[in-house]
């Protein structure tokens, strides 16, 4: 059994089962799938990154331009675009997801070597690569036309240059007692490679540079602790111009089409008919916490109509609001169009609610929200419920339900489990690796803290962060290599 599980092919063959078992059994379709192939067929067809209007061919910056030139790179590989090419980009996304295995296993050495003595690295390889292959929440999203599996392929190679830049930063403080190559010698040159990781993976998440605001904090700590302030203005320049560098294609494509400075994708992503129902969501954010909430009301939006009855009872303090909401609601339904006017009066109302209960939505409501996005079954894309609680009452009435949510739920807390009890390892092992962990730890918390403010608190947004939920929990299993004795 030990030989069994010692062998990364065998860990490559199950990981290929298993996706391969989403995407016959579960293939998934999202609202976004449309817009990203619609996006990727004019983009190869018409060279325009544009979606069509009242039958007119319209520039759009609705969505990072990552993700539409994936799906335009394998429509011409295959010769099919749309739902005909579906089943050919999901393989593509699998075999992303499958390299990003063999990522996370580097990434896992590359954060036990910061620790500078001499390792078992098999042993860490090896988890990193089985926690990778048989991860079920990485590997379904294969199974959907999202940017999440190529993202989180690119996050994976951010965080090894992410730790050894981190790793090469500590070098200079603490002379690291082993050879090191050319380039970990060099900061600056790891801080120029982490920059154009960074805006690669922004190519595809507009989010992404969060990543380079937590590594600028995590070494502008280790650098004032150290006093030299002015080598890390140095790195965050570097590393930022870097991140600009790589995503100014997208840039120069805003500026000359468009005629406008826009870096990334708009917060708001709306096509140019549409009205950014700013109100409407601040009033969701008033209450609206849960993955189901979105599925009745935040997805219904301009397409469907928005039942009252839907609505859970804490959107509402009083009868008169919710009959208030009620008559905005029976006009939205007319024709399933939100005005300016009803997006306005929606609007007040969250700052009604606001008002009454100001830490309800700057606290309360947010917390729920991390709770959703980091602990949760992650099956928003399987037919099952995902309701964990009540235990009993959802035995009763579907065990073969409760058993598989209750089993990727607990699984789930298992992953995050080995993330921290690695982390807390390697932070007490070295001292040298404790900037690349801060730096790690800083990213969770900014990107967990900037998903609590968007309109849908969905748990896929941070799959990016699994490459190094993934990696820390394989650090558990590295142990130092016991020195061989010379022979008298």
């Amino acid at each position: 059994m030990k030989r069994v599980f010692s062998h990364p092919l065998i860990a490559l063959a199950l990981g290929i089962w298993l996706r391969l078992f989403f995407l016959l059994k579960f293939p998934a379709t999202s609202g976004d799938t449309a817009l990203y192939e619609e996006l990727a067929t004019n983009w190869l067809k018409h060279g325009a990154y544009a979606v069509n209007l009242n039958g007119v061919i319209t520039p759009v910056d609705v969505r990072m331009p990552g993700y539409p030139a994936f799906l335009a790179l394998v429509y011409a590989v295959t010769g099919h675009t749309g739902e005909a090419a579906r089943m050919w980009v999901m393989l593509g996304q699998a075999t992303a997801d499958l390299l990003g295995c063999a990522v996370v296993a580097v990434l896992a050495l590359s954060l036990v070597h910061l620790a500078d003595e001499p390792i078992n690295i098999r042993p860490v390889f090896r988890a990193g690569f089985w926690l990778a292959a048989l991860c079920p929440f990485t590997a379904n999203y294969n199974a959907v036309l999202l940017t999440e599996s190529v993202a989180t392929c690119i996050s994976a190679i951010s965080f090894i240059l992410l730790a050894r830049l981190a790793g090469s930063c500590a070098d200079l403080v603490f002379p690291p007692r082993r050879p090191k190559g050319s380039w970990d010698k060099s900061p600056e040159y790891g801080a120029a490679l982490f920059g154009l990781s960074v805006g690669a993976v922004t190519l595809f998440r507009p989010e992404s540079p969060v990543l380079l605001v937590a590594a600028w904090l995590a070494l502008g700590w280790f650098f004032w602790k150290h006093r030299n302030v002015q080598r890390w203005f140095k790195l965050a320049l570097v590393s930022g111009l870097f991140c600009v560098i790589s995503i100014s294609p997208w840039i120069l494509r805003n500026a000359v089409t468009l005629h406008e400075v826009q870096f990334l994708a708009p917060k708001n992503t709306t096509l140019p008919s549409e009205v950014s129902p700013v109100g409407f969501m601040a009033w969701e954010k008033t209450w609206l916490y849960r993955l189901s909430d979105c599925y009745a009301v935040t997805w219904k939006l301009d397409e469907e109509n928005i039942n009252l009855q839907d609505i859970p009872p804490r959107a509402f303090d009083s009868a008169e609001e919710k009959q208030r909401v009620a008559a905005l609601l029976e006009k939205y339904n007319q024709d399933q169009t939100l005005t300016p006017e009803e997006d306005a009066a929606f609007g007040e109302t969250a700052r009604q609610r606001t008002a009454r209960h100001p830490l309800r939505t700057r606290l309360w409501i947010p917390f729920e929200r991390v709770l959703t996005i980091w602990f949760t079954p992650r099956i928003e894309l399987l037919p099952f419920a995902g309701n964990v609680f009540p235990l009993t009452q959802n035995w009763e009435d579907d065990r073969e339900d409760q058993v598989v949510t209750a089993g990727f739920f607990l699984l789930n807390i298992v992953y995050l489990v080995l993330a921290f009890s690695g982390a807390w390892k390697l932070w007490k092992w070295s001292v040298r690796a404790r900037p690349a962990l801060l730096a790690i730890a800083a990213y969770l918390i900014l990107r967990t803290a900037f998903l609590t403010t968007v309109e849908a608190p969905e748990p896929r947004y941070v799959l990016v962060c699994f490459p190094a939920i993934l990696a820390l929990g394989a650090t558990l299993f590295a142990s130092r290599r016991t020195p061989v004795a010379e022979p008298q």
